[in-house]
């Protein structure tokens, strides 16, 4: 709930700020143009979705970055729909390769490293116990 405060709080500060410099005219044609352009991007995800399996195929990215890539650019197209600066901005983002992977490596937890005392060696155990 306190994540929902803070981004309409932020909508409503760059939305008014933003349409108070360009006026009242082009924000409604700002509002028109983004959703036409999220509906756009919603409608061609599927070609996005090929060129990130052939990536994938190749090796070029990993699972995770495929499945990402291809949330985070439906997630940015919804965002365009939504009327808002904010939430315009975020949604271009989004469509961006290089900006989703980076946001998912912010926000997934990295793997942890296994000390080498937790590493239990069954071959030496095998081993050990034939002596």
């Amino acid at each position: 709930m306190i994540y929902f405060l803070i981004y309409l709080l932020i909508e409503t500060l760059v939305s008014v700020e933003i349409a108070s410099r360009i006026g009242g005219l082009n924000t409604f044609f700002e509002i028109v143009i983004s959703a036409l352009l999220g509906i756009y991007f919603l409608k061609t995800l599927h070609e996005n979705v090929v060129d990130d399996i052939v990536e994938l195929v190749k090796g070029e990215i990993s699972f995770s970055q495929f499945t990402s890539r291809t949330i985070w650019r439906a997630v940015g197209a919804v965002l365009l729909i939504v009327p808002g600066f904010f939430t315009d901005i975020l949604g271009l983002l989004f469509q961006l390769s290089f900006i989703t992977d980076a946001v998912v490596d912010i926000f997934t937890p990295k793997s942890r490293e296994l000390e080498d005392s937790n590493i239990i060696d069954v071959e030496d155990i095998n081993k050990k116990s034939l002596k």
